[in-house]
């Protein structure tokens, strides 16, 4: 009796807290849906349910944004689970190793990776209001932990953007403002990168302090909550093939089962949805599959809505959708995200064991050779995923060679590496790193290779076999500055050695390079190698100091010569060694160029060369100078007719004049076949034989003959042209699209000889016959300047490694 009176004392208690908790919408003095709650409002109130409940909500900030808000993750669970909540962590995590007893089910709900996707984070406020008051039972076995908004800086340029612009009361018609965003969507982060497509390159910093959080749980399920289409009905898993062949039969299940536990309650409410279309499980950078590919039951959850939605629109069919309504969707299946994982805790533990468990994986080990600045690129990756990698000096390895895409060996003499699949982030190493994505349909949402190897532009072999590493102790380059040597000199390999450069040129160092491979000394050096003179820079107040600092700062091994005059090649008096111009660039934004184009430029700058730019936005371009400047990047976009012939003319002399104007993607096409510019579309003749009608059911699969979903070609390089200064005489390049330009008359820095195939990934057969001897990147000469075409993006996403010197050498190499 005495026991039963106490549980009962119990239950009052908590039905009291519970009853003593503000919702959302009491907290905020406004209903939930008839606002968009701004981000500091959000964090009040979570941190207003962790003051309140502080037994059962933990709150963390882990990370701040570019804009400086904060980053926060809310710990939900019962008092007795969250008083255990490090042991119940460690224990989950043992099971990657096969030694734990783990009983609890570890959920973690994403919200708003998309900032103008906006409903995510107030149905996240009710959703967590829910748990901790009407569905507390779901807590007592399972440990939910929610990310109310991922991306802040994009929410708030949203929400910011609508409470400025609305009707009030809202306004349905979707002609009105309020669901018109302009070129600078609520989309992206502040350098308008989708976060959604960086999980696994973790080139932002959001992703990258969110993942050091996701690694310290690897949970059970993960949701990414989204926005899709105003007229779409909700969709939520099972997903659409292609599933990649890592995926176990029982993530795989899963899905169904929470697909099926949803739909159970969308049934009742009337709700329209769909499943197993559009939306597939092979890019591994998105918030369903990166987590897949570490153990959990990733998915993502799309509602109606996004930008254009706002408090209420008027949808195709004549139905009105509310924010409200929105709200509730998320809600709903957030909650039945949480209540199937509680019913389910053992299950998802036994599996995730199981996951973990050696995989009898084709290859075991993935051997990698190259420079050493591009090695260290791809290792400073893997310890961001907490993926052990081991030092290679020497040896002969067999296996699949990703530079003839046929088996092969790789000798190693020094600067290797191996990367094995027998750890507990295997399944993710054989995703990462396999040479070829297996595809079970190519209708896919993303793109279909992304292979590390070619990202990064290294020599590998793919190994049947278990490679162990050799335990090298890494020695740090020297860099030997005598104060009275009359150069120093320096390779140019990599994105290192260009902010190497680019640190020189900030602090006002005059530097040359070598346009002909030379000896001197004794040393060979190749095109490129940087020339530094103490007579460049006689007037320069604390060179030897400052170059010292540079140098020691990049860990870069300078070599220092007591005379100009070569062995063999150039002497330093040579016009073939011309003075490095400092670049002063102006960048195009607004308008005709795409923001995530337009945002991997910025970020390039910014945050990876760290070399100042000008933004100057097509609104005002036409009123600016541009003799204030000496490069012009167009980045791509949907361009048209966006320069008149007045200021092609006008750009046409500025270039004759010594400017320079790199043109990418899209921006191409303002320039294809106007007088003075040289470059032209290439155009495929089609055979009479193709004019036989299709059926209408198979016009997608028609359609994507002529597409290529992210494919990676090998091309060839002419490394003799500045563009390509520090490559080899191949490229792997991802390619984006069948648009296609002929070979320039002269300057072909890259591009595709005849009949080229992918060596990964998906091309469509007639946009494979058209790209075929085509134009990759390449300078034309126009005076005394000339202009750079980057017909495939070598920045995209910010992850391809190494296509990134090309863009370097287009603003420091080429004169």
């Amino acid at each position: 009796m005495t026991r039963f009176l106490f549980s009962l004392i119990l239950l009052g208690s908590i039905s009291v807290s519970a009853q003593q908790l503000k919702s959302p919408s009491e907290f905020l003095g406004y209903e939930l849906g008839t606002q968009f709650t701004r981000h500091h409002e959000v964090v009040d109130y979570y941190e207003y349910l962790a003051e309140s409940a502080p037994d059962r909500v933990q709150l963390t900030v882990y990370g701040k944004t570019n804009e400086r808000r904060p980053l926060i993750l809310a710990y939900v669970s019962s008092a007795e689970n969250l008083t255990n909540l490090e042991n119940i962590r460690q224990e989950h995590l043992k099971d990657t190793e096969g030694t734990g007893n783990a009983s609890k089910a570890i959920v973690w709900l994403s919200y708003n990776v998309h900032g103008n996707e906006s409903v995510s984070t107030e149905a996240s406020m009710k959703t967590i209001y829910e748990l901790l008051t009407k569905k507390s039972s779901y807590l007592e076995n399972t440990v939910v932990i929610m990310d109310p908004c991922i991306n802040p800086d994009g929410r708030d340029r949203y929400s910011n953007w609508y409470n400025q612009y609305k009707n009030t009361p809202y306004q349905v018609d979707s002609n009105s403002k309020e669901h018109h965003e302009g070129w600078w969507s609520g989309r992206s982060n502040h350098y308008m990168f989708d976060l959604n497509r960086d999980w696994a390159w973790l080139t932002q910093v959001e992703s990258q302090q969110r993942l050091k959080m996701f690694n310290q749980w690897l949970p059970h399920i993960h949701v990414d909550f989204h926005e899709q289409g105003v007229n779409n009905p909700y969709y939520f898993a099972p997903a659409a093939e292609p599933y990649h062949e890592v995926i176990t039969d029982f993530q795989r299940d899963f899905q169904v089962t929470l697909g099926r536990n949803h739909a159970k309650y969308f049934d009742a409410n009337g709700w329209f949805y769909f499943t197993k279309e559009v939306f597939d499980l092979l890019y591994p950078s998105y918030g369903d599959t990166y987590p897949i590919y570490n153990g959990s039951v990733g998915m993502t959850y799309e509602q109606g809505g996004s930008g254009r939605a706002g408090l209420g629109i008027i949808t195709a069919i004549g139905d009105t959708l509310t924010l409200k309504d929105r709200i509730a969707h998320h809600f709903t299946t957030g909650l039945s995200t949480v209540e199937v994982s509680s019913q389910n805790a053992e299950k998802l533990n036994e599996e995730f064991r199981k996951f973990h468990q050696n995989k009898e994986f084709k290859y075991q080990s993935y051997v990698l050779k190259g420079d050493k600045d591009k090695l260290n690129a791809l290792k400073s990756l893997l310890k961001k995923h907490s993926i052990e990698y081991g030092d290679l000096t020497s040896g002969s390895y067999k296996g699949h060679s990703y530079g003839t895409g046929n088996n092969g060996s790789l000798s190693i003499n020094k600067n290797g590496m191996v990367v094995s699949t027998d750890q507990p982030k295997g399944t993710l190493v054989k995703v990462l790193f396999e040479p070829n994505a297996k595809l079970s349909d190519s209708l896919t949402y993303d793109i279909t290779a992304w292979s590390l190897p070619y990202a990064y532009g290294l020599d590998a072999v793919a190994s049947t076999s278990s490679v162990s590493d050799q335990n090298i102790q890494e020695t740090l380059a020297s860099s030997n500055i005598n104060s009275g040597s009359y150069a120093y000199l320096t390779d140019w390999n990599s994105m290192h050695d260009a902010r190497f450069l680019a640190a020189l040129l900030n602090k006002g160092i005059r530097v040359r390079k070598a346009d002909h491979p030379f000896s001197i000394e004794g040393k060979s050096f190749n095109r490129g190698t940087l020339i530094i003179t103490k007579g460049d820079n006689e007037n320069k107040e604390g060179f030897i100091q400052t170059l010292q600092t540079i140098a020691s700062k990049f860990e870069k091994e300078i070599t220092s010569t007591s005379t100009g005059f070569v062995d063999s090649g150039k002497d330093f008096g040579s016009s073939s060694i011309q003075m490095i111009t400092k670049p002063k660039i102006a960048v195009l934004s607004g308008g005709p160029t795409s923001t995530l184009r337009f945002g991997e430029i910025w970020h390039f700058f910014e945050q990876q060369l760290h070399y100042p730019i000008t933004v100057i936005d097509d609104e005002y371009a036409n009123r600016v100078d541009l003799n204030e400047y000496n490069i012009l990047v167009l980045p791509d976009g949907r361009y048209g007719s966006h320069f008149d012939e007045d200021q092609l003319s006008e750009l046409k002399d500025w270039v004759r004049q010594g400017g320079k104007i790199i043109a990418m993607g899209g921006s191409i096409n303002a320039l294809d076949g106007k007088k003075g510019f040289g470059i032209k579309k290439k155009k495929v003749k089609k055979d009479s034989t193709e004019n036989t009608p299709q059926p209408y059911k198979d016009w997608e699969r028609e359609r994507i003959k002529g597409a290529i979903t992210g494919a990676i070609f090998k091309t060839k390089v002419d490394n003799s042209n500045p563009l390509a200064y520090g490559y080899g005489s191949n490229y792997f390049s991802l390619k984006l699209g069948s648009n296609a330009y002929e070979y320039l008359d002269n300057g072909n820095a890259v591009y595709l000889e005849q009949n080229t195939k992918p060596f990964s990934g998906f091309a469509g057969t007639e946009a494979q016959k058209k790209i075929s001897e085509s134009l990759i990147f390449g300078v034309e000469n126009l005076g005394r300047g000339q202009v750079i075409y980057l017909v495939d993006n070598p920045l995209f996403r910010g992850f391809w490694e190494n296509g990134k010197l090309f863009f370097a050498n287009a603003l420091f190499m080429v004169d």
